[in-house]
């Protein structure tokens, strides 16, 4: 066959390899389990559609991630105007707010960050810890724990 006869020719899907695949448009496609060179796309993290329907104004759409952020910007300024323990309290409060958030609602938006047990782990554990030390805070701690005194005068005794 002449070389000319290759060239009338439709171009045809050939296969690489025996792990690759045509895609829709024919073209070969890799179907192996090893990460790409480069990544051209992100898959959107389970639970990070739309929180309200997408005919709603976006503030709608997204109020999720806007209760929380509203709430540590309040704590934030509470903490400005010096209320400390108040102003860190909610915003630890807040954390764990959107970890509930992330539990309960299925779709919550770009509030939406890894897979839901990532999320729901990282707000809870970041949460907790500043509520934690907000409590411990001084002077008059509204939380105390006897062996971190013990603890501390120890390590810094030695």
């Amino acid at each position: 066959m002449p070389a000319d006869a290759d060239a009338e020719r439709p171009e045809e899907a050939t296969v690489r390899d025996a792990v690759s695949a045509p895609d829709a448009e024919g073209r070969p496609r890799r179907t192996t389990r090893r990460f790409p060179l480069f990544t051209r796309d992100t898959a959107r993290p389970e639970g990070g559609g739309r929180a309200a329907s997408g005919d709603a104004p976006a503030p709608a759409r997204q109020w999720p991630v806007l209760s929380v952020i509203c709430l540590v910007g309040l704590g934030l300024l509470l903490t400005a105007l010096d209320v400390f323990r108040y102003g860190t309290l909610l915003i630890g409060v807040a954390l764990l707010a959107g970890a509930g958030l992330r539990w309960v609602v299925p779709d919550v938006g770009m509030l939406a960050v890894r897979s839901r047990f990532t999320d729901i782990a990282t707000y809870g554990v970041l949460g907790l810890a500043i509520v934690l030390l907000a409590m411990m805070a001084q002077p008059n701690p509204l939380l105390e724990i006897p062996f971190l005194k013990d603890t501390l005068h120890f390590t810094v005794s030695q």
